[in-house]
């Protein structure tokens, strides 16, 4: 009696040692016929807590929500542009449309290339408009391209008036955004907000167009009265302009 319990304790010991290679050979077994299914259902039920709920969902919607109205916000303001372009096009006289191909970043404020020449009757001097009203003039011309001397240019010089008090000066550009505007009187009477056009009496430009706005009046000036001009024109932002034609 005593032998045969020393002979099924060594058995009952063995299958003890042996039962967890057991239990992954058959894991491994199952995994094997059901290609992993099983594996994937366990970890989906052990990740759950972490999967996105409520708030991650909001989150998302309210992301996408954004990107849309950026989106319609700048179609609006293409299509605001486009409609600038067409209202120039058709205000009669002689006039060609022509891109903005180039600009250098160290003149940034003084010159631009268009995609229009001499084959389609630019010549230096023509003024150069775009939606708002003036930018500048050409300053040379190649066969296809031309050169636009800016507003805002250290070189040009335009002769301007202001409709509601009947003073002319000269608008000067000085290299930065806004060109100055130097007055002929010593006490012209403008103020901030005035509106400037181009002089009735101009002979380098059609008159009465559209320049910009007082921004800022200098009466202390020597020897004459200056204000800082705001461009009504996107001078910075300008992709298409028209030249007018004689």
């Amino acid at each position: 009696m005593q032998a045969g319990r020393r002979l099924r304790l060594p058995a009952l010991r063995v299958i003890l040692q042996a039962w967890p290679w057991a239990l992954l050979l058959l894991a491994l077994v199952a995994v094997r016929l059901s290609k992993g299914a099983g594996v994937s259902d366990v970890y989906a039920l052990l990740s759950r807590p972490f999967w996105p709920g409520s708030a991650q969902g909001e989150w998302i919607r309210s992301a996408q929500s954004l990107s849309d109205q950026t989106r319609l916000r700048q179609l609006d303001a293409d299509n605001r542009r486009l409609r600038a372009l067409l209202e120039l096009q058709g205000r009669g006289g002689r006039e060609v449309s022509a891109p903005v191909i180039s600009r250098q970043a160290g003149g940034w404020w003084q010159q631009l290339v268009i995609g229009r020449g001499e084959l389609q009757g630019l010549r230096p001097g023509l003024p150069v408009t775009a939606p708002g009203g003036l930018i500048g003039r050409i300053a040379s011309v190649t066969p296809t391209t031309a050169t636009v001397a800016l507003l805002t240019d250290p070189g040009s010089r335009v002769g301007v008036w202001v409709g509601r008090t009947q003073r002319h000066g000269l608008l000067t550009g000085i290299g930065t955004s806004r060109p100055v505007l130097r007055f002929l009187e010593k006490d012209p009477g403008v103020r901030a907000g005035d509106v400037v056009a181009t002089s009735p009496a101009s002979t380098l430009v059609p008159p009465h167009l559209t320049v910009g706005v007082i921004q800022s009046v200098d009466d202390r000036a020597v020897p004459a009265t200056e204000a800082v001009v705001q461009l009504s024109a996107p001078v910075d932002a300008v992709d298409w302009v028209q030249v007018r034609l004689p």
